[in-house]
């Protein structure tokens, strides 16, 4: 009898387990695939060491924006593909340690949910069965593949995030359906290295969900690049031209378009993963998601869920988060999960960040806001490193006590900046506050307090 069992080794899974080790728990953890998830094996990690090839590459071809030149740059598909699975397959080992050190029992194989009884509950995997007090759900997500006509009949022209990270080839060109955070980062990498990439996006903007003035600069940034651009616009069907790929789309006019490319990248979304291990033999409720409660709890005693699989916020470190959560309730402490400072981040070139709420979000709330913004150059440091480069910080402050609601940038490296802004959400800091904390200097982080002091 496990203290603790878990279903799904992705960053939910695997941290619940660490830190339910941690504090002496005996726990079991299943996972049919790899440890570390989606994110470790075929998302966040090894879609950032591509993109960071990218970024060197850029920085080799455009040396001389800063006095140096380097004389036929090129880069290796098959090297850069090579580096990727290295990098994931250090951080996999590193996983596994972690749950040695733990003494975690790490199962390799797809878990069933049997049911439950006074004893506990009891999970087969293979040909044996496992009872544990506790249970966690961290079954992740799945990308979403849309019923589109002729999507089937395309073959492997179609690919999901987990098909383009396994091509040995570069694609001349490359159709992406969705420019949400994932069809960006695929489209910064790709259009860095030469592809000619094209986007079709159902909404009015990319990357829906994130501040919106701030995408609409994203977007105007590549599409300089070269990148194309078709939002509101509905795929309404797939062909094939040999080994290209057409989508087929009406524009906003109603007019149907064709554009084609190598390879067309599905990326619409991920669903939770709630079916297929026997989650209705608990009789867990469930809808887009597992429900849960600020706990993590379900509505089955003893039974937890934490990570993609409740639907909600489909972020690793959001799933990490939400299992230490889940583990501190088992421990008997008072913990609860809060959703106010979840960083969100786009890997491309420049970066963009943002915690809290955005300017729609707050209108859409009736909260009474105002915005202060400025320039990424009014950072020093960002000028001396970024040659030509645009960027923002951009604070949503409430209207009657200047508390910090929101912070939204534009520009490198924001991703490293943004957690302090995470924190300062989290403690309901005021504009006032924030301008009383020293920052470094140089350091592109001081935006944040030149901003403050511009707020009037």
């Amino acid at each position: 009898m496990f203290d603790l069992a878990i279903i799904g080794g992705g960053p939910g899974g695997y941290v619940a387990a660490e830190r339910a080790g941690a504090e002496g728990l005996s726990v079991v953890l299943f996972e049919k695939r790899e440890l570390g998830g989606v994110c470790l094996n075929e998302g966040c990690i090894p879609t950032k060491t591509l993109l960071y090839s990218a970024k060197v590459y850029d920085y080799a071809q455009h040396g001389e924006k800063y006095g140096v030149s380097v004389e036929n740059a090129a880069f290796d598909y098959g090297k850069i593909i090579d580096r990727k699975n290295k990098v994931v397959k250090k951080l996999v080992g590193g996983v596994k340690a972690a749950m040695r050190a733990n003494k975690v029992t790490v199962v390799n194989a797809e878990a069933m949910i049997e049911g439950r009884s006074a004893e506990g509950i009891t999970i087969k995997a293979g040909e044996e069965s496992y009872q544990a007090r506790n249970l966690v759900i961290c079954t992740g997500s799945e990308a979403s593949v849309p019923p589109i006509p002729g999507l089937k009949e395309a073959g492997d022209i179609i690919c999901t995030n987990r098909e383009i990270l396994a091509l040995r080839e570069r694609p001349e060109e490359l159709v992406i359906i969705g420019g949400g955070v994932i069809g960006m980062e695929f489209a910064s990498f790709f259009n860095s290295l030469g592809t000619k990439v094209t986007v079709v996006e159902m909404l009015p903007e990319i990357l829906g969900g994130l501040d919106g003035e701030i995408s609409a600069m994203l977007r105007s940034i590549y599409a300089k690049k070269g990148i194309s651009f078709n939002l509101r616009c509905k795929v309404v069907g797939i062909e094939t031209e040999g080994e290209r790929g057409i989508v087929v789309y009406e524009d906003p006019e109603g007019n149907v378009q064709r554009v084609g490319g190598n390879k067309i990248l599905l990326s619409v979304g991920r669903r939770a993963n709630i079916k297929g291990f026997g989650l209705e033999n608990l009789g867990v409720a469930a809808e887009r998601g597992i429900k849960v409660d600020e706990h993590m709890r379900t509505n089955v005693p003893n039974v937890y869920a934490a990570g993609d699989v409740t639907g909600f916020s489909l972020l690793a470190h959001t799933a990490s988060r939400e299992g230490e959560v889940a583990v501190n309730h088992i421990l008997g402490r008072n913990d609860r999960m809060r959703y106010d400072a979840i960083p969100g981040v786009v890997y491309t070139n420049p970066e963009v960040a943002g915690v809290g709420l955005t300017e729609e979000q707050a209108k859409a709330k009736g909260v009474d806001y105002k915005v202060v913004k400025l320039p990424m150059a009014f950072s020093g440091r960002f000028v001396a490193e970024n040659e030509g480069g645009e960027g923002v910080c951009k604070v949503i402050v409430g209207a009657r006590y200047h508390e910090v609601l929101g912070v939204h940038m534009l520009g490198n490296p924001c991703s490293e900046i943004i957690q302090s802004m995470c924190i300062a959400i989290e403690q309901e800091m005021t504009i006032e506050q924030l301008k009383e904390v020293v920052f470094p200097h140089p350091t592109v982080s001081e935006i944040i307090k030149e901003t403050a002091f511009a707020f009037k």
